[in-house]
């Protein structure tokens, strides 16, 4: 019986191709390439999430042991806790007012981007980088200061004649003013966009106009369909990032006024962080990850009925 050494791979046409150990040896690099990704998705992403999951079962902080309390976590969430229901609902009015309005500006942008003008690639780097800039510390703390009831804003609007608005302490504006500052960190989605535009085939455009086919027609019989992948793919990925969204709430209202902008992602901070509730605040974000997975099933559920692939395929 050949050995490990001696053993080979024989070709089709009885040729000795090379030996395991050969292959091996020649894997082995490749393995090494990857081992410092896989520690971290096991000790950082793994481990945590596994371990989150056993906390939400029980009554756990840094300043006492551990103990099993079972559903006590999830009962008090949904039947005790006023504020988590305060939280969710804001939350919930954040992504609706976020996510459609960063992706109708994104479009509306790369729209504009597209069209053959002067100095174009200097206007696209410029629109790019608020989404560099905007999930920095420094931009939220300059958003707070930018509405404030003396800032800027409202300086330019007195210069107008037009009385200051309490854009942060008024709980009717405080989510949607906050919100402008994911909108405005567009860019992202606007390169996607921009770059559907320039794939989308001009035989189709030209074959509309021919047909008399007006500007609005255009759009939304040949742009939005050719458009409908990325729009999905921009859809997912932007409403799960409002969905945890942190900074936003924690830096410019600390949650205020009256919780209008005490978003889920904040909440889960307090109790981990300021509270030292440990589980309850794991028990809080599993439930924030079956409404993301609730949320990503039914788009990808919704998908073959408004997403258009041109090979046909869908997931």
């Amino acid at each position: 019986m050949a050995t490990l050494k001696e053993e080979r791979y024989i070709g089709k046409n009885g040729t000795r191709l090379e030996t395991v150990r050969g292959r091996i040896s020649k894997l082995s690099p490749g393995y090494l390439y990857i081992l410092p990704w896989v520690i971290g998705f096991l000790l950082f992403q793994l481990y945590p999430f596994v371990t989150s999951f056993i906390y939400s079962f029980t009554d756990f902080s840094i300043l006492k042991p551990m103990s099993f309390v079972g559903l006590d976590n999830y009962k008090k969430m949904f039947t005790a806790d006023r504020l988590y229901w305060t939280s969710l609902k804001a939350t919930f009015k954040y992504v609706l007012i976020a996510v459609p309005g960063r992706l109708i500006f994104a479009l509306f942008i790369a729209m504009i981007l597209n069209m053959k003008l002067k100095c174009i690639n200097f206007f696209r780097t410029v629109y790019y980088l608020p989404s560099i800039l905007g999930g920095s510390v420094a931009i939220s703390i300059l958003w707070r200061f930018l509405f404030s009831r003396n800032g800027t804003v409202n300086v330019l609007l007195k210069a107008l004649g037009i009385p200051p608005v309490d854009w942060l302490g008024n709980p009717n504006l405080a989510l949607g003013t906050m919100g402008l500052l994911v909108i405005w960190q567009f860019g992202s989605s606007m390169v996607l966009f921009l770059a559907g535009l320039r794939n989308i085939p001009t035989e189709l455009y030209e074959a509309a106009r021919v047909d008399g086919a007006g500007s609005v027609k255009v759009f939304f019989k040949i742009t939005l369909p050719m458009l409908s992948p990325i729009i999905f793919f921009n859809l997912i990925m932007q409403t799960i990032n409002a969905f945890k969204e942190f900074n936003a709430p924690y830096l410019i209202t600390q949650g205020g006024p009256l919780n209008s902008t005490y978003l889920y992602g904040m909440m889960l901070y307090e109790n981990a962080f300021a509270f030292l509730k440990m589980g309850y605040a794991s028990a809080q974000s599993w439930v924030l990850f079956a409404i993301i997975m609730l949320f990503t099933a039914l788009a990808f559920k919704s998908s073959p009925y408004w997403t258009y692939y041109e090979d046909g395929g869908d997931f």
